[in-house]
């Protein structure tokens, strides 16, 4: 009798959202997509950044989050992913931190409602596209410092947040250090996700050889931002296997993470990555 080769497979979903300025509200909501992913049978469930609030007005993010003890999104969640059975990748909730400040925080939450992993968004999104459109993220979130691996039944899982996926040495760490899928929660603008979502989600896939799963926000917001939603999960080929529009709702995709392997055995780049100055310097 031949022996079976077991492919390690996981059913994965990305909620899209359109949060506003209501922690409950958005919880709500929150909750109701991720029921209606478990029903459709995901292993795991993703949710995009600042999960159960956006808001702009100078202050609101610190008078309307809490310690993550306290966090009532976070308690919610925990409960639902026991009672589904299932993970769930909160994108990231704001949590209090030290300076009066939040951590960007994304959590792994496994079927017995316990948190497996956290991981604090590194890369603070300070920046000007045009005079309308100004955003200083560490005004409010205090960066974090380190790179985060979760192991997952079918293979490991790397974290990232929104704004890191512009940096790619962070993407070749974790796929070096294991993963084969990485996640990318955001609320990306419409202006940089019309010019760049796509191309740096499937780049970071390609680079990596790594599945990507990005859910988003998208729309137009209560507090006045447009997100540019569109979540994606990319296959390691760079190929997209499914894809939202603007509106809140939910994509799914069984992953083969056999195909990773497969991929980085054709193109074996994390394994050709060599030192080298820049000319004329030592």
């Amino acid at each position: 009798m031949m022996s079976q080769i077991r492919v390690a497979q996981i059913k994965v979903a990305c909620v899209q959202m359109r949060s506003g300025t209501d922690v409950a509200v958005n919880i709500d909501d929150a909750s109701a997509l991720i029921r209606q992913a478990a029903g459709q049978g995901a292993d795991l469930i993703a949710t995009p950044e600042m999960t159960t609030l956006l808001d702009r007005k100078p202050g609101a993010v610190w008078e309307k989050s809490t310690t993550e003890d306290a966090d009532p999104g976070l308690k919610a969640f925990r409960a639902l992913s026991k009672e589904l059975k299932t993970t769930l990748l909160i994108g990231s909730l704001a949590i209090h931190a030290e300076g009066h400040k939040c951590a960007n925080r994304s959590f792994l939450i496994g079927p017995d409602g316990q948190v497996m992993a956290r991981y604090d968004k590194i890369h603070m999104f300070d920046v000007q596209l045009n005079a309308g459109n100004v955003y200083r993220e560490s005004d409010s979130f205090a960066a974090g410092s380190e790179a985060v691996i979760a192991n997952l039944p079918a293979g490991q899982l790397g974290m990232t947040v929104c704004y890191d996926v512009r940096f790619p040495d962070l993407y070749r760490q974790l796929a070096v250090g294991g993963a084969k899928i990485i996640a990318v929660p955001a609320a990306f603008t419409r202006i940089t996700g019309e010019a760049h979502w796509h191309i740096l989600l499937r780049s970071r896939a390609i680079e990596t050889g790594c599945f990507i799963i990005a859910p988003a926000q998208g729309g137009k917001h209560q507090d006045g931002r447009e997100t540019y939603g569109h979540s994606l999960i990319i296959d390691p080929w760079g190929e997209i296997v499914a894809e939202a529009g603007i509106d809140p709702g939910v994509i799914t995709a069984t992953l083969d993470l056999a195909k990773v392997d497969e991929v980085r055995g054709k193109i074996p780049s994390l394994k050709h990555v060599r030192d080298f100055h820049p000319a004329g310097k030592p």
